[in-house]
């Protein structure tokens, strides 16, 4: 008999030990009893027989198997961001006997872009690096360089990985891959349903998908072949898993480029400080097309859409010409607050304000989706009415929409576009022309190219700058460049900044290395690339119990060298869904320090996150 040590599927549980008749290879998937009934479970290594119980029998031995770089790659995971092994395998899709196959070059369509001198130069530079980043500026053709990186591995019979931070960027970068390769491209993201997903991946087993784009959990996919991994957008935050394992797929894919001896590119228009310290760089410092862009700076409207805007807008629109808004903040109104003694109407169950969605006649929770009336009168002191603060995008729409009523305007934001297709359906409005203006949140940043802006109006950067957070000003000079490279593709174009902090992001509007060579010097010995850090989470719904666990961490912390504890207590976001949260946060100069001190501390009543991107 032979005795296996296995997990089970997506558990925490520990390993158990179970046998069998006969050799199982170390990654096959079998099913094995649990009590009365059958799950799933991964061999992980050959055991001896237990001395101490009568191990049970494994159920039965699917087709379905882990490889073993799937399971090296999981190991790192697992270890580097502390969960277990079993959910960090169940990250990526296992291999089926059989697939695999691998299609002749000559099979496979493959059209290369026509590259301008300047691109060719970028491209030749890239191929003398193992791992680049490929920083240019928005419209200056990076897409066409990484796509004829791509039609090269193709011509190697090999197979390509594009990742990119959200769905909302499949569709336009679907369709230019598909122009270039045809069949061989697959599209992969959560919203594809179970039937889209099985055909995926017997396409990809027999060979006739060679490139799959997408966002991260694309990376997880059972090739077998990968010759290189392209991370488009890579200072994204999208890439950062919110959940446990909480890895940042950027990271990941750096290092399976090291385990494969594969070629890892990363591209960015504003790429974070960690890429362009650590990584070789390659510039496209020129627009494809060169066109003429104005700044003009406004004074904050705050609760309105005033009279600047909409003259702005309405001039624009009789050009014939469009226009994109961004609001940071979705839904009326973000806050209702009393006038009186200003308290905040929270949500009862998160220690934050609840955002007005008048067209619903409610008030919703954005982290726990709580919903109640809209209340007019103050819970604390009974005053009445409350006031509403911070713009949404639907009471920004209805602002303009009262002053410019023959102009067709398209929500831009996940309240409305909340599926592929009516992403899909959006962009072919605002391409074809039918919409003239798109309001939206970040999601107006995310790499769509768009011909016909000629005015781009940014509001909520001062918001986006007071957040405490290290990197509060990096994500608001690295917005105000995404958006504003959103304008003038193929025609002058003005860009209106509404912000009190006109001379800080007047430095930096059209060169934005100057402003990361600032930063670098502004985060030195304290930040990321120079530091590291840690967060220990933890959420009860018992209060007083997470402060004991806080408390009972940090004297543990305490006595450990290499380490900083920058600081503890409260989250900035105290209760979410009911549960209180405390936080520690750790730095240290030195990473296996800190990966020792957190393996110290680590238990089932807390979680951690390495390399965090969010504070609150």
């Amino acid at each position: 008999m032979h005795y296996y040590l296995v997990a089970l599927v997506g558990s925490k549980a520990p390993y158990l030990i179970y046998f069998s008749h006969t050799t199982i290879p170390i990654g096959t998937i079998i099913e094995v009893p649990i009590g009365t009934t059958i799950k799933k479970a991964i061999v992980i290594k050959e055991s001896s027989k237990p001395k101490d119980f009568e191990a049970l029998e494994i159920v039965s031995i699917t087709q379905q198997y882990y490889s073993s770089f799937q399971i090296e790659i999981a190991q790192f995971i697992s270890s580097y961001y502390f969960s277990t092994l079993s959910k960090a395998l169940s990250l990526f899709v296992p291999f089926s006997i059989g697939s695999g196959t691998l299609v002749s070059p000559s099979e496979v369509k493959t059209s290369y872009p026509s590259l301008t001198p300047i691109q060719q130069k970028a491209y030749s530079e890239i191929l003398k690096h193992p791992k680049s980043l490929l920083f240019g500026v928005t419209g200056s053709g990076k897409s066409e360089v990484f796509i004829t990186l791509i039609a090269d591995i193709l011509q190697e019979g090999k197979q390509a990985i594009l990742l990119m931070p959200e769905i909302n960027l499949t569709p336009q970068m679907g369709k230019r891959l598909k122009h270039y390769f045809g069949q061989s491209v697959a599209i992969w993201h959560s919203k594809l349903t179970k039937k889209q997903k099985e055909k995926i991946l017997e396409d990809i087993g027999s060979g006739k998908v060679r490139i799959v784009a997408g966002a991260r959990s694309a990376l997880f996919l059972p090739l077998a072949h990968v010759g290189l991994i392209v991370v488009d957008e890579e200072h994204d935050d999208s890439y950062k898993s919110s959940s446990t394992p909480r890895y940042n797929a950027r990271d990941v894919a750096l290092l399976m480029g090291d385990r494969l001896k594969i070629n890892i590119l990363l591209v960015s228009a504003t790429p974070s400080l960690n890429s362009y310290h650590k990584l070789p760089i390659v510039r496209l410092e020129q627009p494809y097309i060169q066109t003429q862009k104005s700044y003009l700076f406004k004074t904050p409207s705050h609760n309105t859409i005033d009279s600047t805007i909409i003259q702005a807008l309405k001039q624009n629109y009789n050009q014939g010409n469009q226009s994109i808004l961004f609001i940071p903040t979705r839904a009326n109104f973000k806050y209702l607050s009393c006038p009186s003694c200003g308290v905040m109407h929270k949500c009862p169950f998160c220690s934050v304000g609840m955002a007005v969605h008048a067209k619903y006649k409610l008030l919703k929770c954005h982290y726990c989706n709580y919903t109640e009336p809209i209340v007019i009168e103050c819970s604390e002191c009974g005053y009445s009415p409350l006031i509403s603060q911070r713009i949404g995008t639907v009471e920004a729409i209805e602002q303009i929409s009262g002053h410019i009523s023959e102009m067709a305007i398209e929500q831009f934001d996940k309240d409305s576009i909340n599926s592929v297709s009516k992403l899909q359906k959006a962009i072919e409005r605002f391409e074809s022309g039918q919409t003239h203006l798109l309001v939206g949140t970040q999601m107006l940043s995310k790499g769509h190219d768009y011909a016909n802006i000629t005015l781009g109006i940014i509001t909520g950067l001062d918001y986006i700058l007071s957040i405490g957070d290290y990197r509060a000003s990096q994500k608001a000079v690295a917005l105000l460049q995404q958006l504003s490279g959103r304008c003038g593709r193929a025609k002058a174009a003005t860009i209106m900044i509404e912000s009190a902090n006109r001379e800080f992001f007047s430095k930096y509007l059209d060169n934005y290395e100057a402003f990361i060579c600032d930063e670098l010097e502004f985060v030195k010995n304290l930040y990321p690339p120079f530091a590291s850090l840690a967060r220990v989470l933890i959420a009860h719904k018992d209060e007083t119990k997470a402060q004991t666990i806080m408390h009972e961490n940090v004297a543990k912390l305490q006595t450990l060298q290499d380490i900083e504890i920058v600081g503890y207590g409260k989250n900035a976001i105290e209760r979410i869904a009911n549960r209180f949260r405390y936080n520690i946060l750790l730095r240290s100069k030195e990473r296996i320090a800190l990966l020792k001190a957190l393996n110290y501390i680590n238990q089932n009543d807390i979680d951690i996150d390495m390399d965090p991107i969010d504070f609150s």
